[in-house]
């Protein structure tokens, strides 16, 4: 929120300068975190209940990564092969796919530094595949954010 709020200051103060909306996100839900301030265990039980392969971990993590984006990750998986290959530290093809697609990552390291911090649970091996999985992978066109 921080990171929000320093966003809008700036905004607020170079306004002036250019024909610009009115500041919309200080109410705004960020995605994925349409639900209850205290409802992060009722996601992550309801997520549990829905994909039950996921361990108490993995799924704790995604949610409180993605939120109820997790929706968009795990889909119709069934099984732990439908997320297809993993990279350590329960990282996903699936989670790649969405950060790839969703969050515009570009590398291994923006995987594993920026959006998911677990380059420290990576070993060398690990990020290695992570990075030739990710460079032979399309990336979907990008779209224009809804706001």
């Amino acid at each position: 929120m921080l990171a929000r709020r320093l966003a809008e200051a700036a905004l607020d103060r170079i306004s002036r300068f250019f024909a610009a909306s009115p500041a919309w996100t200080r109410n705004a839900p960020l995605r994925g975190g349409d639900f209850a301030v205290d409802g992060l265990d009722a996601l992550v039980t309801a997520t549990e209940r829905r994909w039950p392969f996921l361990s108490a971990q993995h799924a704790r993590r995604l949610v409180s990564s993605y939120g109820t984006r997790v929706e968009q990750i795990l889909g119709a998986a069934a099984q732990p092969g439908d997320l297809g290959e993993q990279f350590g530290a329960d990282l996903t093809a699936a989670e790649i796919a969405y950060l790839m697609d969703e969050e515009w990552a570009e590398t291994a390291e923006d995987v594993l530094w920026r959006r998911s911090a677990l380059g420290l649970r990576l070993s060398a091996n690990e990020r290695e595949a992570l990075g030739r999985f990710m460079a032979t992978r399309p990336h979907a066109p990008r779209q224009k954010d809804s706001h």
